[in-house]
């Protein structure tokens, strides 16, 4: 580093780099994961055990991902060690406060949701007996458990968006579209993340049918994600002014431009739907193409992620 001009990063103009867009993607997925395991144990067949291999997937993913996610967001302080502040310090009208308490209170539901869904190996046969009556709230009170749980899996799949929407001088950032992209991309990712853990750990237990519903889902939500990105850039085109010109330079410009539409357009978006529109049936219900897509899908939301918050800080008009 040279001593007199200093760091190149305090020209960069970005608040938040590539560990918090890795966050963003492990967040939203957490709650696709268990929404999408919620959903399938909804469905007639699936209310009972022995649990279909898409629940005990979306039981280990979504804790999973949002702890290594936390575990990146705390590395990520100036100062780690005082994380435990963001967790007595609370400023009710800010959107960081929602965000905390938010998680604050799904980790430990989806903590409960696995000790259900893996109580015969966890508790019963395994080591931790002692955690028998967070278990029992799991099958006691397993409908009111997983209605509050799909309703804190959507804060934490939209809040992200919501804090990135309140950048105001950042207009590719602020504006009202974000949240709705955010949850319906982490839906994506966590269904993707899902069938993917499903067939290949859980292969026995997973039903075909609910992979193909998963399947099939996926691919509607891909579609609303494409309607959504639509909405967002011709919103800020139309808005003209500084938004439009942001819009036509994240599209346009070097490597965000490549990073869109090859990263989040087409590997994540236009592949995944082509491909599922033209292979035949034998095709694209086959063990090994669900899995292709499924990446192709993860693939894609990591590289929205990362667009949406580094093309955000970078073009502001």
């Amino acid at each position: 580093m040279n001593p007199i001009s200093g760091s190149l990063e305090q020209y960069s103009g970005m608040a938040w780099h590539w560990p918090i867009a890795v966050y963003l993607f492990l967040a939203g997925l957490s709650a696709g994961a268990i929404i999408s395991a919620i959903i399938v144990k909804w469905m007639k067949g699936n209310d009972t055990a022995p649990w279909d291999g898409i629940i005990k997937a979306g039981a280990i993913v979504a804790p999973l991902t949002i702890g290594a996610g936390l575990a990146l967001l705390i590395f990520d302080l100036t100062r780690p060690l005082h994380f435990w502040k963001l967790l007595i310090n609370y400023n009710f009208g800010s959107m960081m406060t929602i965000g905390v308490l938010a998680l604050f209170a799904y980790f430990p539901v989806i903590i409960i949701f696995l000790l259900g869904v893996f109580r015969e190996s966890l508790i019963d046969k395994g080591p931790f007996g002692f955690l028998a009556p967070l278990a029992n709230i799991a099958k006691n009170q397993a409908k009111a458990l997983e209605v509050i749980t799909v309703i804190l899996a959507i804060g934490v799949g939209a809040y992200t968006g919501f804090l990135l929407s309140a950048m105001n001088k950042y207009p590719l950032l602020n504006t009202p579209t974000l949240p709705l992209l955010f949850l319906a991309s982490g839906i994506s990712a966590g269904i993707s993340a899902n069938l993917i853990v499903g067939l290949l750990f859980f292969r026995n237990s997973t039903k075909e049918e609910n992979v193909g519903y998963l399947h099939g889902l996926d691919v509607k939500v891909i579609l609303l994600e494409m309607f959504i990105l639509l909405a967002l850039f011709s919103g800020m085109y139309y808005q003209g002014g500084a938004a439009a010109n942001v819009a036509a330079a994240a599209l346009t410009t070097g490597g965000f431009a490549t990073l869109f539409w090859i990263g989040v357009f087409g590997v994540g978006l236009a592949v995944p739907v082509g491909l599922n529109f033209v292979l035949p049936h034998s095709v694209k219900h086959s063990t090994g193409f669900i899995i292709l897509n499924a990446l192709l899908v993860l693939a894609g939301v990591l590289a929205l992620r990362f667009f949406i918050l580094l093309a955000g800080q970078t073009f502001v008009g």
